[in-house]
């Protein structure tokens, strides 16, 4: 007799290559992490299109772009976590970083 788990197994074996597929199918997204998502990527691509012009500080940043420092930081820490921007030399004042889009150990040019 076949326990849970062999079934389960011979399952997913039937399915190889299809379980992502399949859980998409029996598991939708919810509309909440899309949004969210959707925000994140525009972010990511109005912060990234201003360190274009040149690195940064929070406040710089802030005031670019006419949001308060608190969600820049936020939005500016998931992009250092995933590697897209890297810090840079310090202030004057010794308060903030600056933030640059990270080079890949690639020419900016």
């Amino acid at each position: 007799m076949l326990s849970s788990r062999h079934l389960k197994y011979s399952f997913m074996e039937i399915e190889k290559g299809k379980t992502a597929k399949f859980l998409k199918e029996t598991r939708p997204i919810p509309k909440e992490v899309t949004e969210q998502l959707k925000y994140f990527t525009k972010f990511k691509k109005i912060l990234l299109n201003t360190l274009k012009e040149g690195d940064k500080t929070v406040p710089q940043l802030a005031e670019a772009l006419g949001l308060p420092k608190n969600e820049v930081m936020f939005q500016l820490m998931s992009l250092l976590k995933y590697g897209f921007v890297e810090t840079g030399e310090i202030d004057d004042n010794d308060e903030y970083f600056y933030y640059k889009i990270k080079s890949n150990g690639k020419d900016k040019s």
